[in-house]
């Protein structure tokens, strides 16, 4: 199996489950009796948790000498806890699921970007385009949950998630060997530190914007569906929703490299975060079908650019740096994902879809920042 397929086929495994899961978390948490408050505090502490232990792994992983048993050991802790979302009911165990499905779960994008980061680095293929199989994926498993769920429940996306986690335990260990790091230059000893990124430039300038904009999307991912069904939207109508959003990803993905090359880092934030603005602002208005089918295209902007732009920057930095850098990165876009769920909880309890207007006001921040901070090199 080439380098592109195997990577092609974890990315693939992992996002067919998070696909499944992502959209209806909050109706199985629901349905296990959490009030609206009590979801968006399991959904908070997922990600706060996921703030301590992505990093961690992170600096292991720069240490290990084979990041993939790492990747695949991860996979198979955070498929068995899946189980526990299909079985549990009740605030105190669902809370508990959550916390040791999200230790097991942090690892697992962080690195399988950071391997396909080294790879690329390398010459080995074009990210963007390997990278669009897990939205496809998504997409795919969003829909098939959404049509699942009509007839077998929402508990069904938790039985669909440990799946695609244990195929993601399989794939892993199928990924080429990681080329041997680097040798530090004499007199400039690698550092340790699990901060070390934040000495380059561009992983500073980078990290708040990215980490604003990621999470602009907690009040989508932790109340869109709650909200839409809400409004009488059927479940399948609405997995569709989240595939539509998706289906741009794949697009920018697959077709937008000129775009991604002549905008480069700094333009693809500007970008994503002009288009959250949009995006949150009629999202928070209207639940008219016609208008989310719309609006729902920008998650190829608000999503993908940025991650396309994070992806670019942290290329330049040093090859040593990569685990720790991309965990890094995951941890400060679970914290702002996390506290902003935390609040969102009560503020949708408050204000129902006007919450979506915070969020498009944290991508306004987010343009202000890349239009004011220090250029970012491409």
């Amino acid at each position: 199996m080439t380098s592109p397929q195997s990577f092609a086929l974890v990315f693939g495994a992992q996002f067919a489950g998070f696909g499944a899961m992502m959209p209806f978390l909050p109706a199985i948490l629901a349905e296990g009796g959490l009030t609206a408050s009590q979801v968006g505090t399991v959904l908070a502490a997922g990600s706060l948790v996921r703030l301590v232990a992505a990093p961690l792994s992170g600096k292991l992983a720069d240490r290990v000498p084979d990041v993939r048993r790492l990747l695949a050991l991860a996979a198979l802790l955070a498929a068995a806890s899946a189980l526990g979302f299909g079985l549990a009911a009740g605030f105190a165990l669902l809370l508990a699921v959550q916390l040791l499905h999200s230790i097991a779960t942090s690892p697992i994008v962080p690195l399988s970007d950071a391997l396909a980061v080294a790879a690329v680095r390398s010459g080995g293929f074009d990210y963007a385009r390997v990278r669009s199989v897990g939205s496809i994926t998504f997409m795919l498993g969003a829909m098939a949950a959404g049509l699942a769920a009509e007839w077998a429940g929402p508990g069904v996306a938790a039985w669909m998630l440990a799946a695609g986690l244990l195929w993601t335990a399989w794939a892993a260990q199928r990924l080429p060997a990681p080329a041997p790091r680097a040798e530090a230059p004499p007199g400039q000893p690698e550092s340790s530190s699990l901060w070390a990124p934040l000495a380059e430039p561009v992983f500073r300038w980078v990290l708040p914007i990215a980490a604003l904009i990621q999470g602009s999307h907690a009040v989508y991912y932790a109340f869109s569906t709650l909200h839409w069904q809400a409004a009488g939207l059927s479940t399948g109508f609405i997995g569709l929703l989240w595939a539509l959003g998706v289906l741009a990803e794949i697009l920018l993905f697959l077709f937008g490299r000129p775009v991604v090359e002549r905008l480069g880092v700094r333009g693809l934030a500007l970008l994503a975060a002009g288009a959250g603005v949009l995006r949150w602002s009629v999202t928070a208005i209207t639940s008219d079908p016609w208008a989310l089918v719309g609006i729902q295209l920008l998650h190829g902007l608000t999503f993908g650019a940025m991650h396309l732009a994070a992806m670019r920057a942290l290329l330049g930095l040093p090859a040593g740096l990569s685990g720790r850098a991309q965990t890094l990165l995951a941890s400060a876009i679970s914290a702002s994902t996390g506290g902003l769920i935390w609040a969102s909880g009560w503020l949708y309890a408050v204000a129902g879809g006007g919450a979506f207007l915070a969020m498009a006001g944290l991508c306004g921040v987010a343009a202000l920042l890349a239009l004011r901070g220090a250029r970012a090199k491409d």
